[in-house]
């Protein structure tokens, strides 16, 4: 009963019933173009005579055609399998649907096999056309694109023109492209595949910086460039069963992206369209970048991520050649919504966020009220100095995308740290006065003999001020008060491999020779990295611990546990149980889990509770 072309290499019970009653059952199995035509011809005469029985065929002939093309390879029989099943779904006169038995309802099992081919067909009939272009794909081991472009199409019975409309070719001000169909891409390391159900191609697009098209936006530099965008797209036929029996057929192809358009108007009614955010979110993380910045980054404050290459986090120079202050939104900011900032752990990457994203983004209760922001830091660096950054970044964000402060979404911020990005979490609802600077300094800042740049930078990182707009802060597997791992002698000393950034060894420069005899810190002989900052014994987690979070801000506690053993002995192998908890939260809760416990499901779903909450909560 629910066999169909997509699923095996025979037609549906509905299709070879069709065959059977216009007696070329036998006539397929031999001669499939020859049946296809002849069941054509059939519907011509009764589209001309009005019968409303032109409905058995359609659906059969967008099957049958689909099945030829499989077996073919002939790409014009799978356009036109999705111009048959666009005429069955949309009649352009409801009067000629037969309303006897058999007809195709939403609960008829056509329909929805309708529309799939339909996709599929797009997927198949759009993809290259040349064998060259198919092998060079296939050299590569590249995904399947499909060509987006306009142009005249030979059909089996008659022609398709098809024009492309170029609005929705623009997204956050780059230009979308290299399309590649989703339905092609098998996907692996996420847990769950999502697809949300409706018609249409999904596809997984490309971005490309195109400012020099006249008009053109401005990429938006807080969009990771290598991002992949779900998108669908659709051939729209106006009056499809007319244009199907002249053999003269129009179609119009339209792109859409998820944030943008969930459904269309066809036929004066609302059409759900198909996207898959896990396949371009996956397809996003093959192979990237970001993969090596998760060792680069840390054994190096110098490396930039944006650049690729070992340079300064602040190094000034001309607008266009700024590296980025680590904040990247995964769409354009969208007034109204509350900003979750995902802020990753030691030796690590916003990629690690990657299954928490999957499973939330595509909650219509978490995505119509939240965008996703991520932060991304040279996890080697110390902890005060990535704070700042951090601290800064959101500023900055604010400043950019709300300069006349007309959104309060902006001003709800739910920051969320795993790991060592908890201890930067808790920088940005914190005020500590002058206590960190006191583990530094026997005297004030300003009594020290310092470069302007550098008494800056001591004043940024250690004299730290809640950020205003951050309302909810989640810790996920966070050392508050350090992690044993850091205090044994093997990591100390992997420690001193880690290369500062240029800013920072010239605080080293500053304190550890001219005031020398000035520091609290008698022993001091180089500026501290992260993983010093987290020993147990540390002066700043020890400081950093014993501070309050600020007044009207809610905090949360997610601690994994390995094993069954009682919580308060356990540990998740880095960070003990005594180390992650803390008093005055909203809520603990353990999860039996190993460190990286941000992508295991109790988790995410303690996560998706807390945004819940978060939202009823003005």
């Amino acid at each position: 009963m629910t066999a169909s072309a997509l699923s095996s290499d025979e037609p549906s019970a509905y299709t070879k019933r069709t065959l059977l009653r216009e007696g070329l059952f036998q006539t397929f199995q031999d001669d499939a173009p020859a049946a296809i035509a002849g069941l054509h011809q059939r519907y011509v005469d009764l589209y001309k005579a009005e019968s409303p029985v032109q409905e058995f065929l359609l659906f059969a002939l967008a099957e049958l055609s689909f099945l030829h093309a499989e077996a073919s390879g002939d790409r014009a029989y799978y356009l036109m399998s999705a111009v048959y099943a666009y005429a069955f779904l949309f009649p352009e006169n409801p009067s000629m649907v037969w309303e006897g038995p058999g007809f195709h309802g939403p609960f008829d099992p056509r329909t929805r096999v309708a529309a799939d081919l339909y996709n599929r067909a797009l997927a198949e009939g759009l993809a290259p056309k040349t064998p060259a272009a198919e092998e060079s794909q296939a050299m590569d081991r590249r995904p399947q694109e499909v060509s987006l472009t306009g142009g005249r199409h030979t059909l089996p019975a008659g022609e398709l023109e098809l024009e492309v409309d170029p609005n929705g070719f623009r997204w956050a001000g780059y230009t979308l492209d290299h399309f590649v169909a989703c339905a092609n891409l098998e996907i692996r390391g996420l847990r769950n595949r999502y697809r949300q159900p409706g018609l249409g191609l999904p596809l997984a697009a490309s971005l490309r910086a195109d400012s020099a098209t006249p008009g053109a936006v401005a990429p938006d530099v807080r969009i990771p460039p290598t991002l992949k965008i779900p998108a669908t797209a659709l051939v729209q036929i106006p009056e499809p069963r007319r244009a199907v029996a002249d053999g003269r057929i129009r179609g119009v192809l339209s792109v859409y992206t998820s944030d943008v358009a969930e459904t269309v108007k066809i036929g004066g009614r609302e059409v759900p369209l198909e996207y898959e955010p896990t396949a371009a979110l996956a397809f996003s993380l093959e192979g990237a970048r970001v993969w090596d910045f998760e060792t680069a980054g840390f054994l190096s404050g110098r490396f930039n991520f944006v650049r690729g290459q070992a340079r300064d986090a602040l190094t000034p120079g001309p607008e266009s050649e700024r590296p980025s202050d680590g904040l990247f939104l995964m769409t354009p900011y969208r007034p109204g919504k509350v900003p979750v900032v995902l802020v990753h752990g030691t030796a690590s990457s916003p990629a690690r966020w990657a299954e928490l994203f999957n499973e939330l983004e595509i909650d219509p209760r978490v995505g119509e009220r939240f965008q996703f922001w991520l932060f991304m830091y040279n996890t080697g660096n110390p902890i005060a100095y990535s704070g700042a950054l951090l601290r800064e970044a959101l500023q900055r964000a604010v400043d950019q995308l709300d300069p006349d402060g007309k959104d309060p979404a902006l001003r709800r911020m739910v920051v969320i740290g795993h790991s060592q990005g908890g201890l930067l979490t808790k920088l940005t609802v914190v005020n500590s006065g002058s206590r960190f600077w006191d583990n530094v300094s026997t005297a004030q800042l300003d009594e020290l003999e310092l470069k302007p740049e550098t008494r800056d930078l001591l004043r940024r990182s250690l004299f730290v001020q809640p950020v205003p707009y951050v309302r909810r802060v989640i810790f996920v597997a966070t050392p508050q008060r350090g992690t044993p791992l850091a205090a044994i002698g093997l990591v100390g000393w992997m420690s001193r491999f880690i290369e500062l950034p240029l800013n920072i060894s010239g605080v080293a420069v500053d304190l550890l020779t001219v005031n020398k005899d000035r520091l609290a810190l008698r022993s001091l002989d180089r500026l501290p990295r992260s993983i010093d900052n987290m020993s147990p014994f540390n002066p700043f987690v020890k400081t950093l611990a014993a501070l309050p979070i600020a007044d009207g801000v809610k905090a949360h506690s997610i601690i994994a546990v390995k094993g069954a053993g009682e919580p308060a002995d356990g540990s998740d192998g880095v960070v003990p149980y005594w180390s992650a908890h803390i008093d005055g939260v909203e809520s603990e809760l353990v999860v039996r889990s190993g460190h990286s416990v941000q992508s295991n499901p109790r988790a995410i779903e303690e996560i998706r509770r807390i945004l819940l909450e978060h939202a009823q909560q003005q």
